[in-house]
């Protein structure tokens, strides 16, 4: 497996390796040791979640208030999206930035989100589906979104996309600044403190 972290902090790519014969492929679509080495904690599972969607639609950015907020470990084990990390902490270095990573089942990569990021994904096949593996289970009050369009954040659709389907509650999100305004965005420094306290209980 081969691991590299992103240019928002607190992100990784994983790379498993496929052993492929004439009956199909076998891989390890995630290792707790790996990302445990990885990250300085385990990934202490609470819920897995599933997400099917058409070509086009875009889920996010959507985030979890700090603490505990929710670490994600994210895979496709059907068709392609791109997936969005953003750094919406406040007082980061990178606050505002993004990466992305084609997240497919042909590569089959996944990749691992700290707790405090925003994160969204755009669907490039009929019936993308995005399986979810996560820290917290799901509490509507400190689930949080942001607008998947907000030019400050300029995320970078691919241009034969077409039309960006969303839902009422993404369409309806406020921006990175109207949320940072409202005092909405988790801080660098409280989610540093929160990643020191789950390595320390490690």
């Amino acid at each position: 497996m081969q691991i590299r972290e992103l240019t928002v902090p607190g992100a990784w790519e994983f790379v498993p390796t496929q052993h492929g014969d004439d009956r199909g492929v076998f891989f390890e679509q995630y290792r707790f040791d790996r990302v445990q080495e990885t990250v300085g904690h385990p990934l202490a599972l609470k819920q897995v979640n599933t997400s099917v969607s058409a070509r086009g639609v875009a889920r996010g950015v959507h985030y979890a208030l700090v603490p505990p907020s929710q670490a994600k470990y994210v895979s496709a084990p059907k068709g392609a999206f791109i997936d969005f990390v953003i750094d919406i902490r406040v007082g980061s270095p990178t606050f505002g930035q993004w990466d992305s990573v084609l997240i497919d089942d042909v590569d089959r990569r996944a990749v691992y989100l700290s707790e405090g990021l925003g994160h969204a994904i755009v669907a490039l096949t009929e019936g993308a589906t995005v399986n979810y593996l996560v820290t917290e289970t799901f509490n509507p009050e400190r689930e949080k979104g942001l607008s998947v369009l907000d030019p400050d954040i300029g995320l970078t659709f691919p241009t034969d996309i077409g039309e960006i389907f969303l839902s009422p509650k993404d369409t309806s999100a406020p921006t990175l600044a109207e949320a940072e305004s409202q005092g909405l965005l988790p801080t660098w420094q409280e989610c540093q403190d929160l990643y020191q306290q789950l390595r320390a209980a490690n």
